[in-house]
């Protein structure tokens, strides 16, 4: 395939995605559209974009109705605005995404249960916050307070419950988890992981690499069959809430470079060290 071949291409997977952000198409309507086979297309779609055409079209309604909550619609509103057919169509494939049902994701999370604590790790203080699916959310640094702002600022209407990190019977094994792997030992952790689809990709590819070693940007965008959504993977790297556990810290720039961190780079380059040794 010449340049010009990949330029057009290109324009037909830009026409693809536009397309998919006006109309609800099917893939053979869609391909029939651009004029590529629905086979090539779904294949090129997911190396350029990193989500399949329907799971672009999904992600396009969950965001329309994210924003149509957020800005004070009624559920039944903002889901017929989204483009869903029935209130059932999201509360079956809405909801996991947002992590709640909608109406609690409109009210910053009114009726979840979130337990947290901050305890000292070897690697200074840790916010560590888990919902009944597990562990949503690992912060750290050596200011509690803004790290419970954080928190708050995330879910403001949750039931946040602060616990005594030792005697708490729901958080106190997770909390040994966590330590045990901010330590650097291996432990099992079951995670909540609230996000968009492709967020959800990369983190649970992260969750794959082995420990002692890093991954550059662009390996994981191949690994998760996105070649070209390095920059994606990025995106999706510093939208980790849970530190270490979901270990972005390992994945590096493609010249040796640590590229960024949500918790700062020296920290990054503290936890590599102690995985390499």
């Amino acid at each position: 395939m010449d340049i010009s071949d990949d330029r057009r291409l290109d324009a037909k997977l830009e026409r693809a995605r536009t397309l998919l952000d006006g109309d609800a198409l099917s893939l053979a309507e869609l391909a029939q559209a651009v004029g590529l086979s629905a086979s090539h297309l779904q294949r090129r779609f997911v190396a350029r974009f990193g989500l399949s055409p329907a799971e672009y079209a999904a992600q396009r309604k969950l965001g329309a109705l994210k924003r149509g909550l957020r800005e004070g619609d009624d559920v039944s509103g903002a889901l017929y605005a989204a483009g869903y057919g029935s209130p059932s169509r999201v509360y079956e494939h809405g909801a996991a995404k947002l992590g709640m049902t909608p109406a609690a994701y409109r009210t910053g999370g009114q009726g979840i249960d979130i337990r947290w604590t901050v305890a000292p790790t070897p690697l200074g203080s840790a916010l560590v916050a888990a919902t009944v699916r597990g562990i949503c959310a690992v912060e750290l640094g050596d200011d509690a307070g803004a790290l419970e702002q954080k928190l708050q600022g995330e879910f403001p209407r949750a039931r946040l419950q602060r616990v005594d990190a030792g005697r708490d019977e729901f958080l106190a094994p997770r909390l040994h988890a966590v330590a045990r792997r901010l330590g650097g030992r291996d432990a099992g952790i079951e995670v909540d992981l609230l996000g968009t689809a492709f967020q959800q990709r990369v983190w649970n590819a992260l969750m794959k690499i082995p420990h002692g070693q890093t991954r550059t940007y662009a390996e994981m965008a191949a690994a998760i069959d996105a070649p070209r959504g390095a920059r994606a993977v990025a995106s999706a790297c510093a939208h980790n809430r849970i530190a270490v556990i979901v270990p972005c810290h390992r994945v590096i720039r493609g010249d040796g470079a640590l590229g960024g961190y949500r918790w700062g780079l020296p920290l990054k380059q503290e936890l590599l060290d102690r995985e390499r040794a």
